[in-house]
């Protein structure tokens, strides 16, 4: 496992020595693929583990290997204190970190053992601390604590258990002399508490009582399903948005988590076509607009094209997003010229054309009586 603190100065390398926090990983298998954020290496036959990681919130993951290949990855978010030693070790029967808690009694024995245990840790690729943080600066601990699974773990492979009991080996046996059909097959579902607690977003499009303009308005207009969303997930905490889009961003293109894009595409799109709320909450989407530029220079240029209709649901809601800026009143020159800017380096760099009208979604017409 490469070291890669040549980048860092020498006052910045003694200060991460003295407060950075170490990740101790204990009995992991060489060839091991093990990352922490960005960063991804094969372990060695000396790794210990990770020293010298900046304070704040950091993803861990790991894939096992064999013959056959690299496995699904996993990890866990873990919001790491100043000088913090967090011991992990391998289970090899599962191929995971075990579950079972190192006592406080190995914790201290390692924590004083740190400086003969040093020449086995690498030092956190600071390199890469920036690009981090500019994905992760509205992550909290709070946050990661709220949208984690109950179990710690974020998996790329769902853990499926079956809905109703095993069948009997007679069971199996006679339906062996039926054809075959969908409804033999088990039916399952996801391991209660692995599953990551996405936001709930709401299915309501517009107010209760609502008149017919109303309906026709927030048929369009998402600033009602924003302002929803918010209310029953984040106690009216606006921010909190940006929030869980860099958490689940983070869970996809990191994690491998499919549902997580899925999570991130819904929220995208909210907040593109939420008109209303972008005069009424212009820094909110300022730091959107932000959030998004960090997170779309990660991605590949042919990343959002669909595969079967080659057409990119990014752009077009992106387009709507332009244009309600665009053409909305009373905008701040701060959210009209980072908008602006955004939309040429996207123009730029994927080759995207914002102008070409796009087949608007249908909006909600009401008869009135």
């Amino acid at each position: 496992m490469a070291t890669q603190s040549e980048e860092m100065d020498q006052d910045t390398a003694f200060r991460l020595f003295e407060e950075g926090a170490t990740f101790v990983f204990l009995d992991v298998p060489v060839g091991t693929e093990f990352g922490i954020d960005y960063n991804i290496w094969n372990v060695a036959e000396k790794f210990k583990g990770v020293k010298m990681i900046p304070p704040g919130v950091h993803f861990v993951h790991y894939s096992a290997t064999s013959c056959y290949g690299t496995g699904p990855r996993t990890g866990f978010f873990h919001y790491f204190k100043g000088k913090e030693v967090l011991v992990k070790k391998w289970d090899k029967q599962n191929e995971e970190i075990s579950n079972e808690t190192v006592s406080v009694e190995e914790v201290e024995r390692i924590k004083m053992d740190l400086r003969n245990l040093d020449k086995n840790l690498a030092p956190y690729p600071y390199k890469s601390l920036k690009k981090w943080v500019s994905l992760t600066n509205y992550v909290s601990e709070d946050v990661v604590n709220r949208l984690k699974p109950e179990s710690g773990v974020i998996a790329s492979a769902s853990q499926l258990v079956p809905d109703a009991p095993t069948k009997t080996t007679e069971q199996r046996a006679s339906l062996r002399s039926q054809p075959p059909a969908d409804d033999n097959l088990p039916k399952m579902h996801c391991k209660p508490g692995t599953e990551i607690n996405f936001s709930k977003i709401p299915k309501e499009t517009h107010p209760p009582n609502a008149t017919p303009n109303q309906v026709t308005k927030y048929g369009m207009d998402s600033s009602f399903r924003l302002e929803m969303l918010v209310s029953l997930n984040y106690s009216g905490h606006m921010t909190s948005v940006l929030s869980e889009i860099q958490f689940v961003f983070i869970c996809f293109i990191v994690g491998h988590v499919y549902d997580a894009f899925e999570q991130w595409k819904n929220l995208i799109h909210i907040m593109c076509t939420s008109e209303e709320a972008m005069t009424n909450q212009q820094k909110l989407f300022e730091d959107f607009i932000s959030v998004l530029h960090f997170q779309l220079k990660e991605v590949p240029t042919d990343f959002f094209v669909d595969i079967v209709s080659r057409s990119n649901f990014l752009t077009i809601t992106l387009q709507r997003l332009f244009s309600n800026i665009e053409d909305g009143s009373n905008m701040s020159t701060g959210l009209t010229e980072k908008a602006r800017k955004f939309k040429a380096n996207l123009m730029k760099r994927f080759k995207w054309d914002f102008d070409v009208e796009p087949e608007d979604e249908a909006p909600v017409m009401v008869e009135c009586n």
